[in-house]
């Protein structure tokens, strides 16, 4: 997990990194027809069509360091093969990290909890 977006997670085959970037998104929005926000709740809602979980999971592995043709390969071995249900986790998270962040994300986090902020006048 990353504060770029990204994700890590495990597949058959090993830990991958995901990230869908600007890029990835925007090709993502072309590709379900939808905004990424609106994706997600498709996603999560179980009202989701195939290539929602496919083209998330193929361009999140793009975007994670994955060629193409890895890529291709990696939603043909472990998602077009599979039950498609097992794709709607993942690509949740995926989705989500992108979105969202994650939770190991220091983004917003001070590095002393116990000082206050610039500018905070100090409880005690």
């Amino acid at each position: 997990m990353s504060a770029d977006g990204s994700v890590k997670l495990t597949w058959p085959d090993g830990e991958r990194t995901f990230r869908l970037a600007i890029g990835q998104l925007r090709e993502l929005q072309e590709r379900t027809g939808v905004g990424p926000h609106a994706l997600s709740r498709r996603i999560v809602s179980g009202d989701w069509f195939v290539d929602d979980l496919v083209e998330t999971i193929r361009l999140g592995a793009i975007g994670g360091g994955a060629s193409p043709t890895e890529a291709l390969k990696l939603v043909r071995t472990y998602v077009e093969a599979r039950p498609l249900t097992e794709a709607v986790l993942p690509a949740a998270a995926i989705l989500a990290a992108a979105l969202v962040g994650v939770a190991d994300d220091p983004v917003g986090r001070r590095e002393n909890p116990t000082t206050p902020a610039a500018g905070m006048p100090a409880t005690g």
